[in-house]
């Protein structure tokens, strides 16, 4: 099918993660891949102006001759005037399900940026609108295609390193005060830290591990009306492993941002710090393995272009899977409510 067909794409929202998925649009045409991003949409006009506010990592930093796409500031308007193969949602977090159930009932393929929604019942919709219509749906949780954290799953799957024993995942940074109309900062618009940041390590815990039986998470609130800003979880599973994923994006001054992984295995094991991953066996000297240097979001992007233009299906990150995700996150918000009760998985 290569070289017969290009993929036409719409992207609606260009805020922070937007311009990231904006930027690998142009490097994949770039590169001859068979995608092509023919229009816009932003409810912001000053985005079309090149009036960004930066956010927390390198991504979408770029200048951008918006005069090659055709833009909207109305996403119905987008899918009544134009011809795509799929769309690629960026906007915020309460949007999404409404969003993606709208472009799927159109008949088109649907990418849609992390978290899935703000509730499994959105995210149900979302599932059900995809298999009625039989379009593909891909949740954008881009560890999953992130090289340090594919290896961690190789290792996990293949069994080489052993049982895990035990696993500590950690992200955190200031407060996103980069978003239009400061929606990441909004419990009912983001979800707050825990559905918007710590979701990741939620998601990579169910991707490496599976569905824990229960969990218990310590949360608090330190931004008024942002809902909970510091967040540390435990993951009950039955084969007695501990995991634990903590998160707090109230970390000011030069600390900028980190993300971080240590997973412990019968013998030896995985950490990722800085950027950097090194394999630590218990019977020799560590190394750093050797891995692809793109990001998770431009690999993402790939795949989920490579599965519509090949027929074949989404298996890295169903949305059954993603679902199941939202599903962990909720009871986590219920655990911390409840200041630490253990809280069983629906």
């Amino acid at each position: 099918m290569r070289g017969e067909a290009v993929l036409k794409v719409g992207l609606v929202g260009i805020g922070f993660m937007g311009r990231g998925h904006l930027d690998n649009y142009l490097r994949l045409e770039e590169e001859g891949f068979p995608v092509k991003l023919t229009a816009i949409c932003d409810i912001d006009p000053d985005k079309f102006k090149n009036i960004f506010v930066k956010g927390n990592i390198d991504v979408g930093t770029g200048t951008y001759d918006f005069s090659k796409y055709s833009l909207y500031s109305d996403i119905d308007e987008m899918l009544k005037q134009e011809e795509l193969d799929y769309v690629d949602i960026a906007l915020p977090t309460y949007l999404h399900a409404e969003a993606s159930v709208k472009a799927l009932n159109k008949g088109l393929h649907v990418l849609c940026e992390k978290p899935m929604a703000l509730t499994s019942a959105e995210c149900q919709q979302m599932v059900d609108a995809a298999k009625k219509k039989d379009r593909k749906l891909m949740i954008g949780q881009c560890l999953r295609f992130w090289p340090a954290y594919e290896y961690l799953k190789e290792t996990v799957e293949s069994n080489r390193l052993g049982r895990v024993v035990s696993g500590y995942f950690f992200r955190g940074g200031a407060p996103p005060r980069w978003s239009y109309q400061n929606w990441l900062l909004t419990k009912d618009k983001s979800g707050g830290c825990l559905l918007d940041q710590h979701i990741h390590d939620v998601d990579t815990i169910n991707w490496l591990f599976g569905k824990p039986e229960k969990v218990s998470t310590l949360a608090r609130n330190i931004i008024p009306g942002s809902g909970y800003d510091a967040v540390s979880t435990n993951y009950v599973y039955d084969d007695g492993k501990v995991i634990n994923a903590q998160d707090d994006w109230t970390l000011e001054g030069d600390f900028g941002f980190d993300m971080v992984f240590r997973v412990n295995f019968e013998k030896g094991n995985l950490v990722f710090e800085k950027g950097i991953l090194t394999e630590n066996p218990k019977d020799g000297k560590g190394f750093a393995p050797e891995l692809s240097l793109d990001m998770g979001y431009y690999r993402e992007i790939k795949y989920f272009a490579d599965a519509i233009l090949n027929g074949t299906p989404i298996t890295v990150a169903t949305p059954e899977s993603t679902m199941e995700t939202i599903r962990i996150a909720e009871a986590e918000l219920k655990s911390a409510d409840s200041r630490g009760a253990l809280v069983s998985i629906k």
